[in-house]
């Protein structure tokens, strides 16, 4: 089945009511093309997919009549210029990691992901039926946009590494790429913690500019090549367990759009979720194989390492509770992931479990 087919048969099935909208048979404003800035490059594994799935996914259900330009960094603003160029209208939209911009407000992490933080299908579980997506709005009115989740990478991986890490002492003076909360929680064991964009990160690993990084999982790491530069890979990370992505618009815009637009933005931004984040956990496996045929070895974090990643995480989450919107935000998280692990735990969880002592894998 191809993407087009899809969206026809059940792109719009988590929304009976926008599906009834979208049923309508004229589209007030005519055709209209809305300039979406990117954080990726052009072709990167899953992120970059997942800007190019909501650039097709609005086109196919609008029938051409709202369609995305999209803007690779370095075409119309840098890589982690967007968020400023949405919010001031410079552009229409983004497509980004919300987490890249706590500079802006530290609750915004928690539209990416934060240190110990939930699942894929734990975040999704909040953001649509938790009330994430009310505090995305709520915090989008400080800045003028309109926040929507369109993308997921999973679990993403501990990071490449030149040597191992035997101790959380080891992680003292290295220069490491990890963006976001975990960033900070690295910064706390002693690391020298740089934000670089994608597109500069081959290049500062393989000049020892950096000791190692962390990017996203064996599907996209194999494409971006670390394995040219980087032998020692971990496969666990406690700093992004479900990498949520955003397609946030500039309020204006969005109040300007048909009612009829606004929803094809929201179910085709759904549809990338569900989409991608699925392409992505088929592929990893098969990538990392290829990846160890490599010759890249991998390893998971010791439990003492895990302890200190632990204490860390919470001293950062800590650090932020005085600003008001970061402690609602946080007390509605953490409520809707203890509602999801109490069933995940008792069900899918155990049943993995199981299934992996009886038949292996």
């Amino acid at each position: 089945m191809d993407r087009r087919s899809f969206l026809k048969t059940s792109a719009l099935g988590g929304s009976a009511v926008a599906a009834s909208t979208l049923a309508a048979p004229a589209y007030a404003q005519g055709k209209r093309t809305l300039t979406m800035v990117t954080s990726w490059p052009r072709g990167f594994a899953v992120l970059d997919d997942a800007a190019s799935y909501l650039e097709e996914f609005v086109s196919a259900m609008s029938d051409g009549q709202l369609t995305i330009d999209k803007k690779a960094p370095g075409e119309l603003v840098g890589a982690f210029e967007v968020f400023d160029a949405v919010s001031s209208g410079q552009a229409d939209m983004y497509h980004s990691a919300d987490y890249y911009f706590i500079g802006q407000h530290p609750a915004y992490a928690y539209y990416t992901a934060v240190p110990f933080g939930g699942t894929a299908q734990e975040v999704i579980n909040w953001y649509e039926h938790g009330g994430g997506q009310e505090l995305h709005d709520e915090l989008g009115q400080i800045f003028n946009l309109k926040g929507l989740m369109a993308g997921n990478s999973g679990s993403q991986s501990g990071g490449w590494f030149r040597n191992e890490i035997n101790s959380a002492s080891d992680f003292n003076g290295l220069k490491f790429r990890m963006p976001g909360l975990g960033g900070k929680v690295l910064g706390k064991l002693g690391a020298s913690v740089q934000n670089i964009p994608g597109g500069e990160l081959y290049q500062a690993l393989s000049s020892g500019a950096l000791d190692g990084l962390e990017w996203v999982g064996p599907m996209a790491d194999e494409r971006a090549g670390f394995q040219e530069v980087a032998k020692v890979y971990y496969t666990a990370g406690f700093h992004e367990p479900g990498s949520a992505l955003s397609s946030s618009v500039n309020l204006d815009v969005w109040n300007d759009l048909t009612p009829q637009h606004q929803a094809i933005l929201q179910n085709a931004s759904r549809a990338t979720t569900y989409y991608q984040l699925s392409e992505t956990l088929a592929n990893n496996g098969a990538a990392l194989a290829r990846l160890q045929q490599q010759g890249v070895k991998t390893l998971q974090f010791g439990d003492d390492v895990w302890d200190a990643f632990g204490a860390a995480s919470a001293e950062v989450m800590d650090e932020n509770m005085g600003d008001e919107l970061f402690a609602k935000t946080r007390k509605s998280f953490e409520e809707s992931l203890a509602t999801s692990a109490s069933w995940i735990n008792k069900s899918d969880g155990y049943y993995v479990a199981q299934r992996v002592r009886v038949l292996g894998g």
